[in-house]
């Protein structure tokens, strides 16, 4: 079994200016900035060819979010990757398979059936580099930084989707969705140069080499102890059934969804820089519980149908509690030994990715028979019951090893 190293601590890091000091965070952080506006801009693009040319919403909306569903094979295959001896070359031969599939979407005449096949490709991809990006943030940054750099990255991966889809709505205007995904694609060659030139190859990795029986054998590993297995639940499910609540925001009031969407947004985003900028890992701890109660709770309103006001308020509140991340976070980066944090952190966001999709589908499913307010309700009781029922397992939860493929 094998023992962590602690990440080198340096100089204590307090701010977002002292992070942006540091060259590889830096890289990480511009190449993922990156990366996110040219997903984002792919994914819009397909979404309106798609609607364009088949008018279906189910397959307009799948082809916007079903990546988000290849993720998880990333997570059950190859996430061992992740945590390969060179994690740099793994990051870049990871974006430029990305940037071909993107490249390829922007070929002429190409059928759907090979267009939704790319998507899952560039999902599965998505994937595993996510997770070998968050193993190789763990060692850029002192340990005591982690959630501040997290907060960081949370805070821009939700500004640029949302910069990314205003931006995708204008350049559609003047462009054909080719010409999108070209944008796309050159949006990937720069991150993949950020990266090429800023990130240094780290050491510390293990030498076995990974693939599906290493993958395997670290996932039996990390759901095997009943407190990581409450830290991924808390991590998954309520985020993902509040996405459902959002994902009726149109349904509910297609006048005003927008503001309801933007008042969501801009809660996130209060949430992460107080959360992460202001509050020390002990504080973060401390209210964990309570933003995670936070994020369901005041969407029980809905079953009363508030005013506009009041419903925006909520869902603003409501938003702020998505900051409860990053404590769990920090609590199942501390259980993980070195060799294996990409693979589990790549776990860990590939199944939050999933479980939003999952929340939509159920929420979608039940607003087939109740009234949006009311499955908002009941969803969101739900989340607080999930949320609640795994408190004392959270609290328990001791500091054990992912054991790595064959220890």
């Amino acid at each position: 079994m094998p023992t962590p190293t602690p990440p080198p601590m340096g100089p204590a890091t307090t701010s977002y200016r002292d992070l942006l000091r540091n060259r590889e965070f830096t890289g990480l952080y511009a190449s993922f900035t990156l990366t996110v506006a040219a997903s984002t801009l792919s994914g819009f693009a397909l979404g309106t060819l798609v609607n364009d040319q088949t008018h279906s919403p189910f397959l307009t909306a799948v082809s916007m979010y079903g990546a988000a569903f290849a993720a998880v094979l990333g997570a059950l295959t190859l996430m061992s990757v992740a945590d390969g001896r060179r994690p740099r070359r793994i990051i870049v031969v990871l974006q430029c398979l990305s940037l071909a599939g993107v490249a390829a979407q922007a070929v002429p005449g190409l059928p759907l059936g090979a267009r939704f096949g790319l998507l899952l490709l560039l999902g599965f991809f998505q994937s595993l580099g996510t997770g070998a990006r968050m193993g190789l943030l763990a060692e850029v940054v002192p340990l005591t930084a982690y959630a501040l750099a997290r907060s960081l990255m949370n805070i821009t991966s939700g500004g640029m989707s949302i910069l990314g889809y205003a931006i995708g709505a204008v350049l559609l205007r003047h462009l054909t969705p080719r010409d999108v995904f070209l944008v796309s694609a050159l949006l990937t060659v720069v991150g993949l140069a950020v990266v090429a030139a800023t990130v240094r190859e780290h050491s510390i990795r293990p030498t076995r080499r990974p693939g599906l029986r290493r993958t395997w054998t670290t996932n039996v590993a990390l759901f095997s102890h009943s407190g990581q297995r409450a830290l991924l639940l808390n991590l998954w499910v309520p985020n993902g059934l509040i996405v459902g609540c959002e994902a009726l925001f149109i349904s509910y009031s297609p006048q005003h969804a927008g503001t309801l969407l933007a008042a969501g947004s801009a809660g996130m985003l209060l949430g992460d820089l107080t959360v992460g900028r202001l509050l020390t890992g002990a504080q973060r701890r401390r209210w964990a519980f309570a933003l995670r109660l936070l994020l369901a709770a005041p969407y029980l309103l809905f079953a009363i149908h508030p005013p506009l006001l009041l419903a925006a308020a909520a869902v603003f509140a409501a938003s702020a509690g998505f900051a409860a991340t990053l404590p769990l976070q920090e609590q199942l980066l501390e259980l993980t030994p070195d060799p294996v944090r990409g693979q589990v952190q790549g776990v860990e966001s590939a199944g939050r990715m999933t479980w939003q999709g999952i929340g939509a589908a159920i929420a979608g499913g039940l607003a087939q028979h109740l009234t949006p307010g009311a499955t908002m309700t009941v969803v969101a009781a739900v989340s607080v019951a999930v949320t609640a029922a795994s408190r004392p397992y959270v609290v328990r939860a001791r500091v054990v090893q992912v054991k790595e493929a064959g220890a």
